[in-house]
């Protein structure tokens, strides 16, 4: 035996095997952006994964690993590979790999790639020591790959390794050839058949690793790794085969380079004759299959307390390859935007906010009554904040005068008599981001002191009817419009339907912020949190609770609503304030809606104030959440305070939503046509009667606290 050997090494040249290299699909850097973004987020620690290669069929698809998008693990899983139907497709051969995704640039350079490689090499190393791959002979192969995901450009860098032990000396290859002319012809069409049964088998189909037999009578049989003996008895020829994704003539593929690492350190064989597998369409064949013998004594497997060397790192001429891919060019712009457009939310959940809900944001319906200066501020707020569905109410046309201060219009926007404010919104927000669903609706708000005539009354009522459809559509009402008695209806269908309503209003130099509390008869804060925590429906409790209500806008009028552009001049028609505090109100009452929607008990939080260990309420993850906000920019100061509503409201109080819920439109049309009908309901009028039985010096001070101008 050792002189056969000798003599073959005087005739045989040192085995080269081909590199195995990377197909890395699209999808694949897709799950892992999401990945990355939602799962993993700073964590760095390793990954299980998995990649498929399959017997070369095709020349483009030779000798390469292919990455999927189910190679990664899903958001729901616990750090392991996706299910995949590898183990039902003849086709794909599962190789289990390791990624480790790096947060930065420069911690993806300092990685030790060759302790990592050894890492790698050390599991295959182990599974053949231990006897594991003659039970699943799928782990005598594996890669690693290293990689950053540059999320804000869309780019990834990596590198990729397929561990392989070192054979020292090199493994010596004889007389390697075609199986066609290795085989007679009968032991051709019997190994064919044989390989073909193999294949369909849905148990055996991807088992990478396996032994051909072939008896006296050219009979051909593929067997389990673990029949070895057997086989060794009852048979004339064995081969040790292998899946080869090669489909080089003069080179075995990758995989056998373990293959022969196992085969001497378990068997000890010296003489390795091995079967290079290959098809063609999927079905087996001789020609491009290769069969040869190599010889094999590497002193450095012997030491089995120590792990061989290993290579496996894609190299380019030489050197270890680093690839990057930039998928910004090739992705829909659509699907692209709606990712950049959820990065910075998604970054907040890493560290500062884990608790944010982007998923309630993302579902959060709002209805903007106003498309001016604070409409339009509130709209891209929103939309920052993950907000998709967004509805516009306005029925003004965008002026010369509005682009510079209201954010969604340009020039193109005024000209021909301008366009109409809601519909020019509606497709600004969709330019800026297309996948927002934004709605315009060009509609005047009924007000009171504004009075109709006979005519116009089937009209007013249309439109009376259209706004209590979008309240009861929506989630959150936003009261942006130009005027104070435009909000009183909106202010009066939010209470009646119970709905989170927020208010904004300029004045020239100062702001006013506020949410509205909930609706008449929904109660207090402590019996929401109570209903809420049992799953009640319904919140409804006796009167005796009702003062502890948050107020409205109008709770503390001391009149009705009334027309507020009648005999005034231009500059008290038109919102006259400086130009930063609109963006500054807009940014708050949009930041206190997020912090209002992820309150446990929503638009029934207590008011809570700055400063004051003794609000009555733990801070929330995103701060306190006050019921009103006032600020001044002479001043440059907040403060938050806290309003009760009021018994005597000519909006949200208990008398007025029930006349409101019991006459409907007749009620809405006597508050508009008649100047003192809320207020003698109310019990505003016996107020103001018992007040000028007192000589009191009131000190009034207009304050303008709209943001358009009005239609000249």
């Amino acid at each position: 035996m050792e002189n056969q050997v000798i003599e073959k090494l005087g005739s045989a040249s040192i085995l080269q095997f081909a590199p195995l290299q990377s197909s890395i699909d699209e999808g694949f850097w897709h799950r892992l952006s999401s990945l990355k973004l939602n799962l993993w987020k700073t964590d760095e620690s390793a990954v299980s994964i998995s990649g498929f290669f399959a017997p070369c069929s095709y020349h483009h698809v030779s000798n390469h690993l292919n990455l999927l998008s189910e190679s990664l693990p899903s958001e729901t899983s616990e750090n392991s590979p996706s299910t995949s139907s590898s183990h039902t497709n003849r086709n794909r051969c599962d190789v289990p790999g390791t990624l480790y995704n790096t947060n930065t640039i420069e911690g993806f350079r300092q990685l030790d790639k060759q302790k990592l490689l050894k890492e790698e090499a050390g599991k295959i190393w182990d599974d053949i020591r231990n006897g594991n791959v003659e039970k699943d002979c799928a782990l005598l192969s594996r890669f690693l790959l290293l990689s950053f995901a540059d999320l804000k450009t869309w780019r990834f860098y990596y590198s990729v390794a397929f561990p392989a032990l070192v054979l020292d000396p090199p493994a010596t290859l004889v007389n390697l050839k075609p199986a066609s002319e290795w085989f007679s012809l009968e032991e051709a069409e019997s190994v064919s058949a044989a390989c073909n049964e193999w294949r369909s088998s849905t148990v055996t189909a991807c088992i990478p690793f396996f032994l051909v037999t072939i008896a006296s009578n050219s009979h051909a049989r593929v067997c389990h790794l673990n029949e070895w003996e057997s086989c060794q008895q009852d048979s004339e020829k064995v081969l040790f085969g292998f899946y080869d994704p090669c489909h080089l003539t003069n080179h075995p593929g990758w995989p056998l380079r373990n293959f022969l690492a196992f085969l001497h350190t378990r068997w000890n064989l010296q003489t390795v004759p091995f079967f290079c597998y290959r098809e063609n369409r999927g079905f087996a064949d001789m020609g491009l299959s290769l069969v040869g013998e190599a010889l094999i004594s590497p002193q450095g497997l012997k030491d089995h307390g120590h792990v061989p060397k290993a290579v496996g790192w894609e190299l380019d001429r030489g050197k270890k390859l680093v690839r990057s891919i930039n998928l910004a060019t090739s992705m829909d712009p659509t699907r692209l935007a709606e990712s950049a457009a959820d990065l910075n939310l998604k970054l907040m959940r890493w560290r500062a906010l884990p608790s944010l809900d982007l998923g309630l944001l993302s579902s959060t319906r709002c209805l903007l009554l106003g498309a001016g200066t604070l409409g339009c501020q509130v709209a891209r707020t929103l939309m920052a904040w993950g907000v998709r569905k967004i509805t516009l109410v306005d029925n003004g046309k965008v002026a010369m005068s509005n682009p510079l201060r209201q954010s969604l219009y340009t020039l193109e926007d005024c000209l021909n008599g301008g366009q109409y404010k809601a519909i020019a919104a509606e497709r600004s927000l969709k330019s800026i981001f297309p996948v927002v669903d934004a709605k315009g609706v060009v509609m005047a708000i009924p007000m009171p002191g504004h009075p109709v005539s006979a005519q116009e009354e089937s009209n007013v009522l249309d439109d009376c009817r259209q706004l209590q459809e979008l309240v009861n559509s929506h989630d959150v009402i936003f009261l942006l419009t130009d005027t104070r008695e435009s909000r009183w209806l909106p202010t009066l269908l939010s209470a009646s339907a119970n709905k989170i309503t927020m208010n904004a209003a300029l004045g020239f130099e100062s702001f006013l912020v506020m949410r509205h509390g909930a609706g008449a008869g929904a109660g207090s804060s402590c019996e929401a949190a109570s209903a809420l925590s049992s799953g009640m429906g319904n919140l409804s409790i006796g009167d005796k609770d009702k003062e502890t209500r948050l107020g409205c806008y109008f709770c503390n009028d001391v009149v009705a609503p009334i027309d507020s552009t009648a005999n005034r001049t231009l500059d008290q028609q038109c919102t006259v304030t400086r130009p930063g505090l609109a963006p500054i109100a807009s940014a708050l009452v949009v930041e206190l809606l997020v912090g209002l929607l992820h309150h446990p008990l929503r638009m029934y939080a207590p008011a809570e104030n700055s400063g004051l260990s003794d609000s009555g309420s733990s801070e929330q993850p995103l701060g306190i959440i006050p019921h009103q906000i006032r600020g001044s920019l002479s001043q440059f100061s907040l403060m938050t305070l806290v309003g009760h509503a009021s018994n005597i409201c000519t909006a949200c109080s208990t008398t007025v939503v029930s006349e409101f819920q019991k006459n409907g439109m007749e009620f809405i049309l006597k508050a508009i046509n008649h100047p003192t009908y809320l207020e003698d309901i109310t019990g505003l009028t016996e107020l103001q009667k018992s007040a000028n039985s007192f000589e009191v010096d009131w000190d009034i001070e207009d304050e303008v606290d709209d943001d358009d101008c009005v239609e000249i």
